[in-house]
């Protein structure tokens, strides 16, 4: 099993569940017409195309300092809760089966590498963008893995400072960080395409004494 980085702080980690949430109460915003959105992971009732509005505010805001030729993608942002605990279950259960040799604890452990555990999860609270570049026509650039290879499938490739993937994946995901971080999202450092804001993991890696978003 491909294992973390000692550096890399787990979402599953007490450092990020501890940290308290304190509801702004921010709406849930439509990203379609804003940005371009991808459609392969749509549900029907268009969850997968919204986010709180204060995270879209601030993708806007990256979408223009862009360099030319380079637009955001967005593949999926709100999750209901029982797409995550789906989603989550089955990650955990499917880690077992292909290492029967460790314990339940350590497969949630191991699960939340590539997905979160649904009580911490930053998709329930409409906090968190998958997303990726493209060119003008859609066409999207490389990125060193798809959106939402597991460390499994990639050998790891999936952790945004991963050694194993070309020079010129590594440029566009340094072109991607360069246009997020300045407006305050932080990125999941075991998926290079999970940026986040006003989630209990953006509060453990900026200081903040609280989360902004709790589940919607």
């Amino acid at each position: 099993m491909w294992q973390s980085p000692n550096d890399v702080v787990l979402i599953s980690d007490p450092r990020v569940t501890g940290i308290p949430v304190r509801e702004c109460g921010e709406p849930l915003a439509d990203v379609r017409g804003r940005l371009r959105v991808d459609g392969r992971l749509a549900d029907d009732e268009g969850a997968y195309a919204h986010l709180r509005s204060g995270l879209l505010d601030r993708l806007e805001q990256a979408q223009r300092v862009l360099p030319d030729g380079f637009q955001l993608l967005v593949v999926e942002g709100y999750r209901p809760i029982a797409t995550q605990r789906r989603i989550f279950d089955g990650y955990r259960a499917e880690l077992q089966r292909t290492f029967p040799e460790i314990s339940p604890e350590e497969a949630y452990i191991a699960a939340s590498r590539y997905v979160s555990p649904v009580e911490v999860a930053p998709h329930t609270a409409g906090a968190a963008v998958d997303l990726t570049l493209c060119d003008p026509d859609g066409v999207e650039y490389d990125m060193g893995t798809q959106v939402n290879d597991n460390p499994e499938q990639s050998d790891g490739a999936c952790y945004t400072d991963a050694p194993n993937i070309s020079a010129e994946a590594r440029n566009h995901r340094k072109i991607l960080a360069a246009a997020l971080e300045p407006t305050g999202l932080v990125n999941y450092p075991t998926e290079w395409w999970h940026w986040s804001y006003g989630d209990r993991y953006w509060a453990m890696t900026t200081g903040a004494s609280h989360a902004l978003y709790g589940p919607v």
